[in-house]
């Protein structure tokens, strides 16, 4: 996804469908639109609040979220002028009053309700709202569930450690074949335990149940972790798409956001498969039930594997080049501040002369970076510009230019992607490439914004076994 000024995808996401075209809206500001899920542009939203929620209802949009009042327009682009404050709050645990990571669900019988979440532990509300008038409630708030501590994965804390601690929020309420499916988060959007389940009932008043297959969404290893806080959406496929918050390593709060179809099981039981790998787009393949694409990554942990003949152009103390392929987002590679064309050399096949040598066909490459400030900003803060680079720099927040070449023998070197021209504003990047079979892979960097040092994250090739060397050939550089 682009980034802009005034605009950072930095999670609690509501993603709707209005003729043809899909609007996005996270902490962060601004809205994002796309006709594929995949092509994504960013414009600009006033009043955009903490966690923003959309709906449409009875030809307008409403817009709410956390500390904001109700917000009214005629386009999912606005411009949104509030509406007032709601004119019904509820007493919640600790006192709190007011809603938020709300979620107003508009029913078949286009009668309207609020679901929204206590304090801590206290878990998720609902209530009808009046249909003349969205700020008041048509009726009393009705408590649907609270924090289950034999629930392990809605504890608080990385292991989920604190038996009585917890954030129970995020609500999302989808209907399906009859079926109401409750979304929620747990634990908190700090932790890597970060995740998502969800209850059903047969009214959008309850009573729920606790559906036997959750967690929902979660993962606490790799790159995609912290997986909540999100909302369902119709792709055009005519599937259902999840899209969730990612919580990252470091800092605490930092994040990012993901998106995998949705399936449901001949018990009407729904299931996500969180993924870090390739996936199929949306009317890319004609059945998506079969998986993925089948590519793997390839350059993981192959710094610091024996015999391997990787290497970088530079690295700076505590910034080792080998954390630029451990699959962590916790950790970065930073060359040199005197390297002004840095270079990353991975061998995918580091083989003995006892060992066969495997060759991958590669064929699609992802690129973290940190974007200037640590990790492109935690909860409810927005991106930053780099700001006051030279006209001959990259002008954009997170415009990275590099070059990704292939090779077979370590010495001749041919281009498989050529992004030196690129000017387009991502810190989180993916893109595909022509497969090309190869045994040694090199990322270059050739302009990015100067105003901080230059960290990457991680660096990902994706390819799928094929052919090999027989062994004791000779090792060549």
């Amino acid at each position: 996804m682009v980034t802009a000024p005034g605009g950072n995808a930095s999670g609690d996401i509501t993603v709707i469908r209005e003729q043809g075209k899909y609007y996005m809206y996270c902490t962060g500001g601004g809205a994002w639109i796309s006709e594929d899920l995949l092509h994504w542009s960013f414009q600009h939203v006033a009043n955009v609040p903490v966690a923003p929620h959309v709906v449409k209802y009875n030809g307008s949009f409403y817009m709410c979220g956390n500390s904001s009042p109700l917000f009214k327009a005629d386009s999912p682009l606005g411009p949104f002028t509030s509406i007032g404050p709601w004119k019904d709050t509820p007493d919640v645990a600790g006192g709190w009053r007011g809603p938020f990571d709300m979620d107003i669900y508009i029913d078949d019988d286009n009668k309207p309700y609020l679901y929204y979440p206590g304090r801590g532990i206290d878990g998720i509300y609902v209530v009808p709202l009046d249909p003349n008038d969205l700020t008041r409630f048509a009726g009393p708030p009705r408590h649907l569930f609270a924090f289950n501590r034999n629930h392990v994965w809605e504890r608080y804390g990385e292991m989920n450690e604190y038996t009585d601690v917890a954030w129970i929020e995020g609500p999302w309420m989808q209907k399906y074949h009859g079926t109401y499916y409750l979304q929620y988060s747990g634990s908190g959007t700090q932790w890597k335990t970060y995740a998502s389940g969800y209850y059903t009932a047969k009214s959008p008043l309850g009573p729920f149940t606790y559906a036997s297959n959750n967690p929902l969404l979660r993962r606490t290893d790799g790159l995609v972790t912290g997986t909540a806080h999100g909302s369902i959406v119709e792709g055009p496929d005519g599937n259902l798409w999840q899209f969730y918050t990612v919580v990252l390593s470091n800092p605490p709060g930092g994040r990012r956001i993901g998106m995998d179809r949705i399936t449901f099981d001949k018990d009407g039981q729904l299931a996500v498969k969180v993924t870090d790998t390739p996936q199929w787009a949306p009317n890319t393949v004609s059945d998506p039930t079969k998986g993925d694409s089948g590519s793997v990554p390839v350059t993981i942990g192959k710094l610091r594997a024996m015999n391997a003949l990787s290497q970088s152009s530079s690295q700076n103390p505590g910034r080792d080049a080998a954390y630029a392929v451990d699959n962590s987002s916790g950790t970065w590679w930073e060359p040199a501040p005197t390297d002004t064309q840095p270079t990353l050399t991975i061998e995918l096949s580091p083989a003995t002369r006892f060992d066969a040598v495997q060759l991958f066909p590669i064929d699609s490459v992802r690129l973290m970076f940190t974007g200037g400030r640590g990790f492109g900003g935690g909860r409810g803060r927005g991106g930053q510009g780099a700001g006051g680079t030279p006209a001959t720099e990259p002008s954009a927040l997170n415009v990275y230019q590099y070059r990704i070449e292939a090779s077979l023998d370590g010495q001749t070197y041919t281009t498989a992607l050529d992004q030196t021209r690129n000017a387009i504003s991502r810190h989180t990047i993916f893109e595909e490439i022509p497969p090309v079979k190869c045994r040694f892979v090199r990322l270059s960097l050739t302009n990015w914004p100067r105003a901080t040092p230059l960290g990457i994250i991680e660096f990902t090739v994706f390819g799928k076994p094929a052919g090999s060397l027989p062994a004791a050939q000779p090792i060549l550089r």
